[in-house]
């Protein structure tokens, strides 16, 4: 098990040294704008996982992937030069989902938002269903003259 730490450091240059190569070394018409987002090493330091972002439709996204696992063999001996470790991680390349997930929140957030202008709307002319006051008062109770007391409620 190596140091947290380390795996840290070690993911974050790769994520570094894989977003230069993307842009500077991988020609492939498939690959589209891609953003490297997150890297994420094992602690054994044996595997690492690329999350990446793609600005496009779907296809940009599926074509950009298939892009990125083809060049998985360069990308790796990309980093491996770059920071002289003895043992090169394996890349894993995953598609982050996390803008669309930010979007379809904000979205959610935009429609309650509505929402609660419309109830605020439709409460400013609200009046009460019953009595302005509908609970019973000890003073009201006196008046009605009976006795309500439970000796007397048995009694009966």
């Amino acid at each position: 098990m190596a140091d947290p730490a380390r795996a840290r450091k070690l993911a974050v240059r790769i994520r570094q040294i894989v977003s230069a190569a993307i842009e500077s070394q991988i020609k492939d018409p498939r690959l589209g704008m891609v953003t490297v987002t997150d890297a994420r090493v094992t602690s054994d330091l044996h595997e690492a996982t690329v999350y990446y972002t793609v600005y496009g439709d779907e296809t940009a996204v599926a074509d950009s992937a298939r892009a990125l696992a083809s060049a998985t063999g360069v990308l790796r001996s990309t980093v491996g030069r770059q920071t002289g470790i003895k043992f090169v991680p394996t890349l894993t390349f995953v598609a982050d989902m996390v803008p669309d997930t930010a979007r379809e929140l904000d979205e959610a957030l935009e429609r309650v938002r509505h929402a609660d202008a419309e109830l605020a709307r439709l409460r400013e002319n609200a009046s009460y269903a019953g009595e302005a006051d509908p609970y019973r008062h000890p003073d009201e109770d006196d008046d009605e003259g009976a006795d309500t007391s439970p000796e007397h409620r048995s009694a009966s």
